[in-house]
């Protein structure tokens, strides 16, 4: 069983930046895969970036590729998302979730949710 713990979100100009951090309970965090979605208003949740429990392995939505960056510290139980560049499409309610093992990108493959965090680029 994982818990998880959206935090970072804000308010920010375009072209500015954020960090999303993702805090996880449970001793076992270092073997679950952690993905970040999305969800703008009005629209279906989406993919945003993945990362695998070694966080040898990434993979990221083209729409934030070169300007997201996923990360994990499996000391901390706690996984990053930095956000660069950021544009008005970015806009959404951003959540963490973790499955384990298998780095995916699909979000019925993700067992366990955080409650999102909102993320709000102006322009």
């Amino acid at each position: 069983q994982v818990q998880l713990v959206e935090s970072g979100g804000g308010l920010v100009q375009a072209g500015g930046s954020l960090r999303l951090s993702c805090a996880a309970s449970g001793r076992t965090f270092g073997t679950y895969a952690m993905g970040w979605f999305r969800q703008a208003p009005g629209k279906e949740r989406e993919f945003v970036a993945a990362i695998s429990w070694t966080g040898g392995s990434t993979y990221y939505a083209d729409s934030v590729k070169g300007r997201f960056t996923i990360s994990r510290d499996n000391a901390k139980n706690t996984g990053y998302l930095q956000m660069i560049n950021l544009k008005p499409d970015d806009t959404a309610v951003y959540y963490c979730a973790a499955r384990l093992w298998g780095l995916r990108t699909q979000i019925h493959e993700y067992d366990y949710w955080g409650q999102g965090t909102q993320v709000t680029v102006s322009s």
